[in-house]
């Protein structure tokens, strides 16, 4: 029997309101109710209304909650989740329909950019569990699902002007960055986990679910969202040179020389002790603290993935092949 639009279960895309105007978006949204996809939207404005839209969607039984818009959308709305037990059979499975700057999470596993294919991707594969990032801080919790970043990059990610943004996407990260070149300052910091530890100076920070932050930043290759690990990059200046470490970059490309200089590591949790207070971009969301506690969650969310993601186990894909 064919599942007609009217009872098929409702899937809700919670729309960052700057995108809400794209006509692009309109189509898509149009293509996937003329397919049968009963898709409800709503419209972010200010604080609290992703979650609010989230609870909505549960009391209403829906499929699945699509987060439109960036990174910090994602994050928002997956974190909306996590006030129920979004990793069960019978909650809301979460999709993405990327409108961001730099849509770094879409970019490393994968998820169209096009909105048509994008929501498509959600409506025509099978829910993966991924995992989280749990950050406290003076008694906060916030939820990650990409990258948490620190020191050069945040820097740049935090003070890049939003109209920039728009008039040139990731590039506008670029400009700014260049523009702090001769004024970085190295930042001081205890790290301990599981059979680790390590204290110095750093340039820069990354902990990631997912691999890269800031436009392209690619500080943690070896991520993957459901390997129940975080993974954390450490980048001192050589020799505490500053200048040393942004020269090895360019003359032997970036990946090479972070492989070279960087402390890395994959834990369950890890615990960050500055030397003075730090700030951490959270997929766009800069938090401040003396002291940081972050943890991975595994399997806390399920969410549309491509056949293609890198960012999944191999053990996962034979799974989802076997299915």
């Amino acid at each position: 029997m064919n599942t007609t639009a009217h009872d098929a279960p409702m899937t809700m895309l919670v729309l960052n309101g700057k995108s809400a105007g794209e006509a692009s978006v309109r189509d898509a949204v149009m293509a996937m109710r003329d397919a049968g996809m009963p898709l409800a939207v709503r419209v972010t404005w200010e604080v609290g209304d992703a979650e609010r839209y989230v609870r909505e969607a549960v009391e209403a039984g829906a499929q699945t909650v699509i987060a439109g818009g960036g990174d910090g959308t994602l994050s928002e709305v997956a974190e909306a989740l996590t006030h129920f037990d979004a990793g069960a059979d019978g909650l809301p499975t979460l999709g993405l329909l990327p409108l961001g700057t730099a849509n770094d999470f879409a970019t490393a596993t994968c998820i169209p950019e096009e909105p048509a294919a994008a929501l498509q991707l959600v409506r025509d594969t099978s829910p993966h569990r991924m995992d989280l990032l749990r950050i406290q801080h003076d008694g906060s919790d916030h939820w990650c699902a990409n990258l948490a970043s620190g020191g050069f990059g945040t820097e740049v990610t935090v003070e890049t002007d939003e109209t920039l943004k728009s008039m040139l996407g990731g590039l506008a990260y670029v400009i700014t960055g260049l523009g702090k070149l001769g004024n970085i300052e190295p930042q001081r910091a205890r790290f301990t986990g599981p059979d680790f530890e390590w204290e110095g100076e750093f340039i820069a920070l990354g902990i990631g679910n997912g691999r890269q932050a800031g436009g392209g930043q690619v500080l943690c290759p070896d991520a993957l969202v459901d390997d129940g690990l975080l993974d954390l990059t450490v980048i001192p200046p050589l020799e505490g040179e500053v200048m040393s470490t942004l020269g090895s970059v360019l003359m032997e490309g970036a990946e090479a020389a972070l492989d070279r200089v960087s402390v890395r590591a994959q834990l369950p949790w890890v615990e960050i002790r500055p030397a003075k207070p730090l700030t951490l971009n959270l997929d766009g969301e800069p938090v401040e603290s003396t002291e940081f506690r972050i943890e991975c969650v595994p399997g806390r969310v399920r969410m549309h993935l491509p056949g293609d993601c890198g960012l999944v186990s191999s053990s996962a894909k034979r799974m989802s092949g076997s299915l």
